[in-house]
């Protein structure tokens, strides 16, 4: 069973049924003992870092969270369910992440060119790893958001992006992977990201 995170942060009922139509097992929970047990876990979240980040602990979910990202059972976070496994974001300075996996949050620049926050498809690329099976590089993915990840190590990327910089779009480390594109939204490219998850999940591991 699926333990899809409930910590009112936003875009739960989209990834919800992007599950349901992968006809993937799940429960929908903000309970820390539901998480840790679970079988695998997605953590989605959309908003500000520092409240995703006070909405977790004040349920008890930070700790959990990190439990179960050191059981070696899949772990999937989705746009800010990326951002908070790292350690820190520019978007609210002095508040610790998850810190399951090194690297930091930053805000994209600004210019008259560039309009932040992105939102809507971009490409991805130097696409790798288990959840691009079946996916050729350069599909395209639907983004929301004003900050980006810079990871602290190059060889957890799964993929790239460019928004006026280059970005680490994605990233997988062992049992923990992660989007900042929203694959629930993304059409059947993010289904199939979905259903390679889903087919870890089943694969147990």
């Amino acid at each position: 069973m699926i333990a899809l995170v409930d910590y009112d942060a936003g875009n739960v009922k989209s990834v919800e049924k992007a599950v349901e139509k992968l006809g993937g097992e799940y429960v929908l929970t903000s309970d820390p003992s539901v998480v840790e047990n679970a079988d695998a876990v997605i953590l989605p979240g959309v908003g500000n870092f520092g409240d995703c980040m006070e909405k977790l602990i004040s349920r008890g979910l930070d700790k959990a969270l990190i439990s179960f990202a050191s059981s070696g059972k899949p772990f999937l976070g989705i746009c800010v369910g990326l951002q908070l496994l790292f350690d820190e974001s520019e978007e609210s300075p002095g508040v610790p992440g998850l810190g399951i996996l090194g690297g930091k949050i930053k805000r994209f620049p600004s210019s008259a060119d560039l309009k932040v926050p992105q939102i809507g498809w971009n490409n991805v690329f130097d696409c790798k790893g288990r959840l691009f099976k079946g996916i050729d590089d350069g599909t395209f993915f639907y983004f929301v958001h004003s900050y980006y990840l810079e990871s602290a190590d190059e060889s957890i990327v799964s993929s790239k992006a460019e928004y006026g910089v280059t970005f680490h779009s994605s990233v997988e480390s062992g049992n923990i992977f992660a989007t900042q594109f929203h694959p629930e939204k993304s059409s059947d490219a993010g289904l199939k990201v979905l259903g390679n998850f889903l087919d870890l999940v089943k694969e147990g591991r």
